[in-house]
């Protein structure tokens, strides 16, 4: 079934929509800068996918026991097909996209693939990938966020696609890069085994793998691969509506920097990069106005 076929029922849209911004609000992200300075409608719209990216990630990060984590993650996925048949969605984040899905011609498939994304996580979680689990990890979490994204950004086309898959694993490589310590902390290590089998590194206890005299060489040989797909990302931008894209250009910008950081400190930050406020300002006013 369509999204065009959808007719769900709300019992307040308003409420929903100051739910979805109080919760991009709190989240402290860098999108929330991105994601301001859009039309109301498609902002909106982008609150409440966003929204939903933080509400099953925290599920999988947050304390709690693997059999509850999968359960609210049926939930949702439970609420997403409801949604696709025409039914009220149970959780209140749900049926906040039930209009975006509509307006924009959201897939259910992409929902459905950070949902999955998210559960890659729970229990051993992402520990020493491969390349192509890598590959499905950061299209999961990452790229099927962006392909939703570029259909409510308003240039949907095949290059806005072609930004959607290569800013989504330059974004997600640069988040790898900068917590390998942190993620290591909690037990998680994405650094592909490829790349550290190369440099000899062995064994799967991520704090002895971050701690590694050679990580750093690893690091340096995934940031030319995430390098690739920011130079990939930057050429199809080039061909879409430079006003429908400047989300895009704004997050790419505010993690270059960051990307940029990380090599000058050549791949071991004393401590986990973010991008300051003030930054973020710059960017969203640098692209927003220019």
């Amino acid at each position: 079934m369509t999204a065009a076929m959808l007719s769900p029922q709300l019992s307040d849209e308003a409420a929903l929509i100051v739910l979805v911004t109080e919760r991009v609000r709190r989240s402290g992200s860098s999108f929330y800068w991105a994601m301001r300075l859009m039309p109301t409608v498609r902002r909106q719209a982008m609150y409440a996918v966003y929204a939903f990216c933080r509400e099953v990630d925290d599920i999988v990060d947050e304390p709690g026991e693997t059999a509850d984590k999968r359960r609210r993650l049926a939930e949702w996925r439970d609420d997403i097909a409801a949604l696709y048949a025409g039914r009220p969605a149970r959780l209140a984040l749900a049926a906040a996209l039930a209009r975006p899905i509509e307006r924009f011609d959201l897939p259910a498939e992409d929902f459905i693939a950070v949902v999955d994304g998210c559960e890659m996580d729970i229990g051993a979680g992402v520990v020493r990938p491969d390349m192509p689990t890598l590959e499905l990890y950061c299209d999961r979490v990452a790229c099927a966020v962006g392909r939703l994204s570029v259909r409510i950004f308003g240039d949907f086309t095949p290059h806005s696609l072609e930004v959607a898959h290569h800013q989504g694993r330059a974004l997600q490589l640069t988040n790898i890069l900068r917590d390998v310590l942190e993620d290591a902390k909690i037990g998680r290590l994405y650094l592909p085994d490829d790349l550290l089998t190369r440099y000899g590194i062995a064994g799967r206890d991520p704090m002895a793998v971050a701690h590694h005299p050679h990580i750093a060489l690893v690091c340096r040989d995934l940031g030319e691969i995430a390098r690739r797909h920011f130079t990939l990302a930057q050429v199809a931008m080039a061909k879409c509506s430079r006003r429908s894209m400047r989300p895009a250009a704004i997050m790419m910008a505010m993690y270059r920097d960051i990307f940029d950081r990380l090599e000058a400190a050549r791949w071991q930050p004393p401590e986990s990069l973010h991008v300051p406020k003030a930054r973020k300002i710059w960017c969203a006013l640098r692209h927003g106005l220019f």
